[in-house]
């Protein structure tokens, strides 16, 4: 009995008659039957509904710019009935707020809300030095180009797309100055040297730089000589090379030749030379004939190179010195050898003097030498009223050669000799004869003139 006690909240057990209920669809009605066999009945959760009498159990559904895909127990024609399940979409372009799926529950509610909302992607940035254009703002398949401004380069994607996850395809693009500046430099040009030099001095303006990104040119380099310099004989390059502040370069160049005018180049006299100023025969070019020592210039000393590339004057020549012994003083005698010959006086007591004719022996053998350093040998021998002086085939009278002794400090009574520079001043005396080898060191030592110790450097030694 204890047991059937605590049984009895769960089923009930009827030995008796048992009445029997079976629902009829459609019917209303109830029907009894009788029968003999025991049935364990479950307690229902809930009463059954009439479908059939309320088929819009809950509200229809209506989702804006979006659609619901409903499945009813009672079928496709109840849509809202209790029970139905309702799968919910939005169109192309836009998202669904909400849960995907609601349910018609018995409080003739649905199970949750639900709304669709426009895709919409972020506000592209701005694009340094660049510009954008979408075909739909910011809506879903809205396609944005990308441009930069004149100077620059698009470096990255070109275009973006909004995609359905609500982000823009691809990555921000930049615009990169990668465009090279223009430079142009001044044009090529030709300048003559100017008179008497071999050069010309060239100025030019500076080369014209525009940068077509942002307008800014960083620095503008130059290789080769600044305007205003002197330029020498031939063709210069110079060249300019500009950066932008992208550090972009382009560069330009330009030459600048330079032309020497020259004439013919002139000829030594024979038995002269010609120094020349300058290069010797461009224009404004000056040249002086000279002449050896014993030689004499007849004609123009000087002539110049014109532009038109011709010589003034004509060539002179050299004519051997004419000596005049027919003066009236030693002085006048001695003044037709300034600064042409150099003179080696020799005195002896008479022509028998075994000094003197070892020393006249050995200068007629050095001749070549002799007239070489412009030296000329001047005899006085003997006594007087016999006495001879003499230069070459030229006699002196007795009164010159008294002159020249005293001028000179000359006595008769023994050999002596004494060497002149160019300028008359007496540099060196010998008692006994003299070697040319000797007197030879001497000049060329102490007595040369710098144009003649470049002229002997440059002709070297004839005699030899």
């Amino acid at each position: 009995p204890r047991m059937a006690q605590e049984a009895a909240p769960v089923l009930l057990v009827v030995l008796a008659r048992l009445v029997s209920s079976t629902w009829h669809e459609g019917s209303g009605y109830y029907l009894e039957s009788h029968t003999n066999e025991v049935y364990a009945k479950e307690t229902s959760p809930e009463p059954a509904l009439d479908y059939r009498r309320v088929p819009q159990w809950c509200a229809t559904l209506n989702i804006h710019r979006g659609e619901a895909t409903c499945y009813s127990p009672r079928g496709s024609s109840y849509r809202s009935s209790l029970g139905t399940r309702c799968e919910l979409s939005c169109t192309r372009g836009y998202r669904l707020v909400g849960p995907s799926a609601v349910q018609c529950l018995p409080n003739r509610h649905w199970s949750g809300m639900a709304y669709c909302r426009q895709i919409r992607c972020h506000v592209l940035p701005a694009v340094l030095r660049g510009s954008y254009v979408c075909s739909a703002g910011v809506q879903m398949d809205s396609r944005c180009d990308y441009t930069c401004l004149p100077g620059y380069q698009l470096e990255g994607d070109r275009s973006r797309i909004c995609m359905e996850d609500g982000r823009w395809s691809g990555s921000e693009p930049i615009c990169v100055d990668m465009e090279p500046p223009k430079i142009r430099c001044p044009d090529s040009r030709e300048r003559i040297a100017e008179p008497g030099k071999l050069t010309a001095t060239v100025y030019w303006d500076p080369p014209r730089v525009r940068d077509s990104a942002d307008g800014v040119i960083k620095r503008v380099m130059l290789r080769g000589p600044e305007p205003g310099s002197e330029f020498p004989e031939g063709e210069h390059v110079i060249r300019y090379t500009a950066h932008d502040q992208a550090y972009n370069r382009a560069s330009c160049k330009f030459s600048i030749r330079v032309q020497v005018r020259r004439c013919p180049v002139l000829k030594p006299p024979q038995n002269g030379y010609i120094s020349c100023t300058s290069d010797g025969n461009n224009y404004g070019a000056t040249c002086e004939y000279l002449c050896d020592g014993g030689y004499e210039r007849r004609g123009t000393s000087l002539r110049v190179c014109q532009s038109t590339q011709q010589w003034t004057g004509s060539q002179p020549l050299c004519a051997p010195m004419q000596i005049n012994t027919d003066v009236n003083s030693a002085a006048s005698l001695l003044d037709q050898f300034h600064e042409k010959r150099r003179l080696f006086v020799i005195s002896a007591p008479d022509p028998s003097n075994r000094y003197y004719k070892m020393q006249i022996s050995m200068l007629q053998q050095a001749a070549c030498g002799l007239d070489l350093r412009h030296v000329t040998t001047v005899e006085l021998v003997g006594q007087p009223p016999h006495e001879v002086g003499r230069i070459r085939e030229h006699r002196l009278s007795l009164g010159i050669i008294e002159e020249l002794r005293r001028f000179l400090h000359l006595t008769r009574s023994h050999f002596n000799a004494v060497l002149l520079d160019k300028a008359g001043t007496d540099r060196e005396r010998y008692i006994s004869p003299v070697s040319p080898d000797e007197l030879f060191v001497f000049i060329d030592t102490y007595l040369l003139s710098e144009r003649e110790a470049a002229r002997r450097a440059q002709s070297g030694d004839p005699c030899e």
